[in-house]
């Protein structure tokens, strides 16, 4: 019986393996055709072509305002402005740098030859990473009112743009006076216990907390809690300017801004989920003293290689680019193809009303209708630049970010994985245990990527409250 079942199974990779081989081909120049589609259609219906990734990295880049710096042996750097500083934000090169499959098995093909043809051990040099996030110079006030000048000149897009969904739900950012992330608070308003921040995943929002761990919180952690859910920014109900590069600085900034600052908040729990972990993880560094305890749900770290390039492996990871199972098959959509991406953002997020009614319909589910509300309610820029610019782009980071939360922090750490999450394998969480001896792992059977949290919200936020008492008891 062991021997037929592993026969199917062999067969069934195969099969994988063609079918993927030839799909991803396929995509390949369905993605460069499409480029020349949407230059074609921008221009028509904008007045402007609209450069991309693909035909030009270095124009998609400063089209936006910024101004690109490449410095010999790093990552290319977009220049960002305050009063009297610049700052140097590095960008993720899986955004301009995506072979084609085709040429990536070739390349692999001929690796692996000359791996056999020699006898001999051959000595890899890897390139050291610089693990600072940017780097910071005081020049005059003078020539930053210059720079901010010509960044200032260039022609912002119409809000929303002609691809992206034109609903209130989706646009009522864009009404507000103030600048800042949508925010749902719970809790009570005066006589604060604690602050707990709550950290969505990729292509998600608020709602994935609020309409299933929030309801099902006891009475007496309402009225000591103080409860945090964002939106973050170019999901949901917050921003989602043109303009932005989507880094891990902006989200930061913002996050800070309309929940650190906005609400007073001076020590925090943190809780979040996939991409959301690597936010937080950033946010315990920056504020050692200040965080109480972590709760990373599915945190997203695969440790690289040596000779590996981080963000490239990372993209390889998240993205497989395999048609089996369906979530890697709609990551390597997301991920590698730029304007097949955009061409899918565009059919789901303008007709998201749709897609919520069927939900309903077939459902009569309100928490899976809500979710599919808040996966809908993003614009492209914003979830191709948060995937590469986050998700890939920290890739080398990850490591001394869990090295500082076991060196410098003394708060908890708990992590949750589901056994069954196909996007992001429990050994992620295994390696992050390695990182952080003092990590409480605890991995949920029969649960998967999104099933770790929905479906058993009730037994999650109980999970959270010992989590939280525990951690104050402690102190």
């Amino acid at each position: 019986m062991r021997v037929i079942i592993c026969s199917l199974s062999m067969i069934g990779n195969v099969i994988n393996d063609v079918l993927s081989f030839v799909i991803f081909s396929i995509l390949d120049v369905l993605d460069l055709v499409l480029c020349y589609v949407y230059k074609i259609t921008d221009f028509l219906v904008e007045s402007e072509w609209k450069p991309c990734y693909c035909s030009s990295p270095k124009e998609a880049i400063t089209s936006s305002g910024k101004i690109l710096v490449s410095e010999k042996g790093e990552s290319k750097k977009i220049v960002c402005l305050t009063s009297t500083k610049l700052q140097l934000e590095e960008i993720s090169d899986t955004l301009y740098t995506r072979p084609s499959l085709v040429s990536e098995v070739s390349k692999t093909t001929v690796k692996e030859l000359k791996r056999r043809k020699i006898d001999n051990p051959t000595t890899v040099v890897t390139s050291i990473n610089k693990s600072t996030v940017r780097s910071t110079f005081t020049v005059n006030n003078t020539i930053v009112e210059m720079l901010q000048e010509k960044i200032g000149a260039h022609k912002s897009h119409p809000v929303p743009r002609w691809s992206d969904c034109d609903c209130d739900t989706c646009n009522s950012w864009s009404n507000m006076c103030k600048d800042s992330l949508f925010v749902h608070t719970d809790g009570p308003k005066e006589k604060v216990g604690d602050d707990v921040l709550f950290i969505h995943g990729f292509i998600s929002s608020s709602a994935f907390w609020t309409e299933t761990v929030f309801p099902n919180f006891t009475e007496s952690t309402r009225s000591k809690y103080r409860l945090f859910a964002v939106d973050l920014l170019g999901f949901g109900q917050s921003p989602k300017p043109h303009d932005s590069l989507y880094t891990i600085k902006e989200h930061l900034d913002m996050i800070e801004k309309s929940v650190l600052e906005a609400h007073k908040v001076k020590s925090f729990h943190i809780v979040a989920h996939s991409l959301g972990c690597i936010l937080a993880l950033a946010l315990a560094v920056k504020y050692p003293n200040s965080v109480k305890s972590l709760t990373l749900i599915a945190p997203p770290y695969f440790p690289t290689p040596k000779g590996e390039h981080a963000t490239q492996y990372m993209m390889r990871k998240v993205a497989p680019r395999r048609v089996w199972p369906l979530i890697a098959f709609g990551a390597s959509l997301a991920c590698w193809y730029e304007h097949v991406s955009r061409t899918l953002c565009l059919l789901i997020c303008k007709n998201h009303r749709t897609w919520e009614f069927l939900t309903k319909l077939i459902t009569r589910n309100r928490i899976k209708t809500y979710l599919i509300k808040g996966f809908c309610c993003h614009t492209h820029n914003a979830a191709w630049h948060t995937l590469h610019n986050i998700i890939c782009g920290t890739a080398g980071k990850i490591e001394g970010y869990l090295d500082t939360v076991q060196n410098q922090l003394t708060c908890s750490v708990n992590i949750f994985h589901g056994q069954y999450d196909e996007l992001i394998p429990v050994e992620c969480s295994s390696h992050v245990k390695t990182k952080v001896p003092r990590a409480n792992i605890k991995v949920m059977e029969k649960k998967d990527h999104i099933t770790i949290v929905v479906g058993r919200q009730e037994a999650f936020a109980r999970e959270l409250e010992e989590i939280w008492k525990t951690t104050n008891l402690n102190r």
